[in-house]
């Protein structure tokens, strides 16, 4: 089995996350923007335990080889993501301070928690099965809304956000790591109770990064 075999098992749940109505106004410019200020919080927050979870898979690694692999993950979220995220959020009025002062919305910690307690709880390949939806999803947001029309009309305040996912830094390494998840699912068959339980674990991360998007606009409401 490979990665599309794990997105064709929940193809509902990944369109709804792809295609999200956060994803779609922020596509097209119209995004509240206190549901945006609140993703990007929240989202600061998730990388931190994005960078715990990659850390756990140098844990649970029994090889150099296994121990190496993360290390380029590891070290785009910490040097280059995440600073990122503090560089581009100064932009909008949020400090570094700001962001690790925000209490964790229930959404990012059932969703953070999720992915490392399935970790902790399986193996290697359970722990990257439950960070793929991250990772596979921005790349396939990235090249959607990068060529959608909408998305190049002057003025968008979120045309930043969409270059750097459908940049070749992002998309290169989602690459990586869908090839290395295809090597680690190659021997798996996909109807077997082992491929079933990988194809679960891809499908509640989906539904958690749902969740995600929703809590944004949710919280706009309040």
């Amino acid at each position: 089995m490979n990665h599309l075999d794990l997105i064709q098992a929940c193809q509902q749940e990944y369109t709804e996350y792809t295609e999200h109505a956060f994803v779609m106004q922020l596509a097209n410019g119209q995004l509240n923007q206190a549901a945006y200020l609140h993703y990007l919080k929240q989202d600061f927050l998730f990388l931190k335990h994005y960078a715990r979870a990659y850390a756990l898979a140098i844990y649970k690694a029994q090889t150099l080889e296994e121990m190496r692999a993360p290390l380029p993950s590891l070290q785009a979220l910490i040097e280059n993501e995440t600073c990122h995220h503090v560089t581009y959020c100064a932009q909008w009025g949020l400090t570094e301070s700001d962001m690790e002062a925000e209490p964790e919305a229930f959404g990012t910690v059932a969703y953070t928690r999720y992915v490392l307690d399935t970790g902790m709880a399986g193996d290697l390949t359970d722990l990257y099965v439950a960070l793929a939806p991250c990772a596979i999803g921005y790349a396939d947001i990235g090249k959607a809304l990068i060529s959608h029309p909408e998305t190049i009309v002057e003025g968008n305040p979120y045309h930043s956000w969409i270059e750097l996912y459908s940049g070749d830094e992002f998309q290169t390494g989602a690459r990586a790591g869908m090839d290395r998840l295809d090597t680690m699912m190659a021997g798996i068959d996909l109807n077997s109770p082992r491929g079933q339980r990988l194809c679960e674990i891809f499908k509640t991360a989906t539904r958690m990064e749902i969740a995600f998007w929703q809590q944004g606009l949710d919280a706009a409401k309040a």
